[in-house]
């Protein structure tokens, strides 16, 4: 239900922003509003877990999120919509938090590995039927229906929790770490806010550079806060781990260079060849079904590859898939041609999706499963909300560096700022219809399409190379014998114990 919504909204982004008469800055939110706090409470739901038990949390964030799908569905404006986004991150980090830590706590050895790869596989299933979904929803019944579909859902799903989840925690755990929530909460909350509102507050603005600052003070503070705590929410000592600090390079590759592209190929889809919501999600399985097998081929290769070898491949196929995108994109070449590199770009991330969970999770000790979850889904979070507002601020800058070159070649009047931004912000957001300029109306659509397709293309580019710096240095960081392949590590433990 956590992934479901993620991607659910993401084919509805331009049917949201027609009908609430929305900029993309304001679309921008309906996504980083979910998963802005969603990033931000996962470590803190992880030690809340630990300390008042998983099973209550699990049904806590069940509730949470349940409640405020339902005001989602009903928002008459953005900035109800957004707020409601925001609780709906709160819940799904207390359910995500306190299910991994669930899963940690009841299983050891190889019965983890299989556990976390089917959990994989779920999440694969979500991510797959996500954009089909939402398209679907959204065309035959409104955008309000992505959201309120959750309420039904959510009340089964909490009458299957209290039936079946045992409760269990941790009997060491001391109290709430306050000032580090706060902290980090805080300092998260203010950086993505600069970002998101640097391209039009611009990026030299006091009020960008106050925001930057203040993030920067805060997330100090938070490590300092942390250092000092007998317990702390996060153990820093981890990241002394190479094979740890490896694998949090790997989740955040993963996050910005290939689940962020959940949200922006359904804008590219529906911008560049007019594609309703339904038509776009559809064209979204060629990237989304590789999320839905490849866990399984993951599982498959770790009986005779290492967690490196397969987090590295899975990058560097994230890479190429992205590059492919690009040259796609930039070229104006078919729609096979797209599928192709969606479907690369799948496969890489299919192959990351259950191992990155694994690996980082297996260098922590099983009794803090609720650290070791909040830790691993905070590292993803937090990519993919820097991979959504960083990747967007390029998408904006250069869509409309693009707008302004093409408008002169194609000899068109010259356009005040205002009337530019609020083309680049229609068409970004993929509210072609918007563009309220009548004289030139279809030259400025054709233009801005156009825009668009070279803006996106950078942005793909960007993407590409972070996959592969991510690659690099989870090769670099993972120590192979750490992450032996299964059967291996099997044969090392019978020969430790015979010896």
């Amino acid at each position: 239900m956590i992934m479901l919504d993620s991607n659910i909204v993401a084919v509805s982004l331009p049917t949201i922003a027609r009908d609430l008469d929305a900029s993309f800055t304001d679309i921008e939110w309906v996504v980083s509003a979910y998963i802005l706090p969603f990033a931000a409470f996962l470590m803190p739901a992880g030690a809340l877990a630990d300390r008042f038990g998983r099973r209550r949390m699990l049904l806590a964030g069940m509730f949470l999120f349940t409640a405020a799908s339902f005001l989602c569905g009903l928002a008459p404006n953005a900035v109800v919509l957004n707020a409601a986004r925001g609780l709906q991150g709160v819940g799904s980090a207390i359910q995500l938090s306190a299910a991994l830590a669930v899963l940690g706590h009841s299983f050891r050895g190889t019965e983890r590995a299989r556990a976390f790869a089917f959990w994989g596989t779920l999440v694969g299933v979500a991510v797959a039927i996500g954009p089909l979904v939402g398209g679907f929803i959204t065309s035959a019944f409104g955008w309000r229906w992505a959201f309120l579909v959750n309420v039904p859902v959510g009340i089964v799903l909490m009458a299957i929790g209290i039936s079946s989840v045992d409760e269990s925690s941790d009997p060491r755990a001391q109290k709430l770490d306050v000032a580090g929530m706060t902290f980090f909460g805080g300092g998260l909350l203010s950086l993505v806010w600069g970002l998101i509102t640097a391209n039009v507050d611009g990026w030299g603005s006091n009020s960008t550079l106050v925001k930057f600052s203040v993030a920067a003070g805060l997330l100090l503070c938070y490590v300092i806060a942390e250092l000092v705590q007998k317990r702390p929410m996060v153990d820093f000592s981890l990241f002394r781990r190479r094979t740890f600090l490896g694998s949090s390079f790997a989740m955040l590759g993963f996050a910005s260079a290939a689940q962020v592209m959940m949200t922006y190929l359904p804008l590219y889809l529906q911008n560049s060849f007019g594609f309703n919501p339904a038509l776009a999600g559809l064209n979204m399985l060629p990237f989304a079904l590789p999320l839905f097998f490849l866990p399984r081929v993951g599982a498959i290769l770790a009986h005779s590859m290492s967690g490196r070898a397969i987090l590295t491949i899975g990058l560097g196929i994230v890479a190429a898939g992205n590059l492919i995108t690009a040259l796609v994109a930039l070229s104006e070449a078919s729609l096979k041609l797209l599928w192709v590199g969606m479907l690369i770009t799948g496969c890489g991330a299919g192959l990351l999706n259950g191992e990155t969970t694994k690996v980082s999770m297996s260098v922590i000790p099983p009794e803090r499963s609720g650290m070791a979850s909040g830790i691993g889904g905070t590292l993803r979070f937090v990519g993919l909300v820097l991979g959504i507002t960083c990747l967007g601020a390029i998408l904006t800058s250069e869509t409309r560096r693009q707008f302004i070159m093409a408008a002169t070649n194609k000899g068109l009047p010259p356009l005040d700022g205002k009337t530019i931004e609020l083309v680049i912000s229609h068409i970004v957001a993929g509210d072609t219809v918007g563009i309220s300029v009548p004289a030139v109306r279809d030259q400025l659509i054709f233009v801005a399409r156009n825009s668009f397709r070279l803006g996106f293309s950078s942005v793909l580019f960007v993407a590409a190379a972070v996959a592969a710096i991510s690659a690099t240095l989870t090769y670099l960081l993972v120590d192979a014998r750490e992450t032996a392949p299964q059967s291996r590590s099997r044969q090392s433990e019978t020969i430790s114990v015979e010896g």
